[in-house]
């Protein structure tokens, strides 16, 4: 069994993972919503796993580094279920629920375990190590919004994600002049 399944683990016989479209920002609520629908009708056995796929990313705020979580399907949940019916109805018709995504319209494809495991590993990647939640590239023009270079522009030369900073080339007095600055202080033009 490598790392990757270690938060999934195998899949539960005659169980398959399907995409359901959630309203965007209620994920986590058409999750709970769905697991209370399940426990109320009895069909434990019919579900497995319900998953909003997020990941772990770091921002600057005020000086301080917060770990906040990242939708990166905002608007989809994965059920792992059984699917008839039954499913099929008591997952479209929970609060939140938009209805099942691919296949015909009342018998939805299920996505393969492959795919399950890319969202997976990505979800494992952004605990293990989370990324920036503003992601700067070189070459990229800035405005220095804070400190003695507000409202200069500038290019991007080089990013340190470690110290959260970044240099940046500023034109003052018609010459080129590299400063550094952290990430807080810029903004993308």
């Amino acid at each position: 069994m490598s790392e990757n399944n270690s938060l999934l683990g195998t899949p539960t016989e005659g169980m398959r993972w399907y995409v359901v479209h959630a309203y965007s920002g209620m994920e986590k609520a058409a999750e709970r919503s769905i697991v209370e629908r399940i426990n109320r009708e009895g069909m434990q056995s019919k579900f497995g796993r319900i998953l909003v796929p997020t990941e772990e990313v770091v921002e600057v705020k005020n000086g301080q580094k917060r770990t906040t979580e990242r939708k990166f399907f905002p608007g989809y949940v994965l059920v792992e279920m059984v699917m008839d019916d039954e499913t099929w109805h008591l997952v479209k018709h929970t609060n939140k629920v938009t209805g099942f995504v691919g296949g015909a319209k009342n018998r939805p494809a299920p996505i393969s375990e492959e795919d399950v495991q890319k969202i997976v590993s990505q979800m494992q990647e952004g605990t293990d190590k989370p990324r920036h939640k503003v992601e700067f590239v070189v070459g990229e023009y800035v405005r220095v919004k804070e400190g003695p270079f507000t409202d200069f522009n500038g290019t991007v030369e080089e990013v340190n994600y470690e110290k959260n900073k970044l240099r940046v080339s500023v034109t003052i007095f018609g010459r080129a002049t590299p400063v550094e600055l952290e990430f807080s202080q810029v903004e993308k033009t």
